[in-house]
């Protein structure tokens, strides 16, 4: 089973639409009906509707602090991809796989890690399909690790016709991966539109566009 959050918004009219008002009232009886009617048809097993804006917040929190819970558990690999909904949470279940199917035994202690520690989990949009899917490995971070996420997160998501980045952007750290969402030729769109706007390439510089294969960075 999966837990699932999900917001509304409340619009009143003269009396406004905060905790206690008439409209309030109206919606959480419309909400409430709806979790028992998924109920009863077995869509869900359980759900709970915030009583107020407090109560609401702190539902989101068990979500929101999931990615501070993480942090405190060791090092985190994480990726923000964008996937058909109906695979999203495939790629954490093949990503499971591919490390159970790993073999990590080393002869130099140096160079080992253990996969049995390392766990995975995804959690993220079901409305736009953005998946964050999060590696954690208590014993921080590994090459070899590193080597059985890369670039198989990457090829998988393009193989289902997705995204390697959603929300949070390419950035720094992916332009070299743009090529499994975007082909040359739209990669080369994209840089010479950059090219009209920032000729010097002094705005936003070695992020989101890959550098042409001949090309040599500015030295400015």
């Amino acid at each position: 089973p999966f837990y699932v959050v999900t917001e509304t918004a409340v619009f009143g009219e003269g009396g406004g639409a905060g905790a206690g008002s008439v409209t309030h009232r109206a919606a959480r009886r419309r909400v409430l009906a709806w979790v028992r009617s998924l109920t009863k048809r077995g869509v869900v097993i359980d759900g709970v509707v915030g009583e107020d804006s407090r109560h609401a917040s702190a539902l989101w929190n068990l979500r929101e602090r999931i990615s501070v819970a993480l942090k405190h558990a060791g090092a985190v690999y994480k990726y923000d991809v964008s996937l058909p909904t109906e695979r999203m949470y495939d790629l954490v279940v093949e990503t499971r796989n591919r490390l159970a199917a790993s073999t990590s035994a080393s002869t130099s202690a140096s160079t080992s890690f253990d996969a049995s520690k390392v766990s995975v989990l995804g959690y993220g949009h079901l409305g736009d399909g953005n998946l964050h899917l999060n590696v954690s490995s208590p014993d921080g971070y590994h090459p070899a690790l590193e080597a059985i996420l890369e670039p198989f997160v990457y090829e998988w998501t393009a193989e289902q016709r997705g995204s390697i980045s959603a929300e949070h952007g390419i950035g720094a750290m992916k332009p070299r991966e743009l090529a499994h969402s975007k082909d040359e030729a739209s990669i080369e769109a994209m840089r010479r539109v950059k090219e009209v706007f920032d000729p010097r390439g002094i705005l936003n510089p070695y992020k989101v566009l890959p550098p042409r294969s001949t090309e040599h960075r500015s030295k400015l």
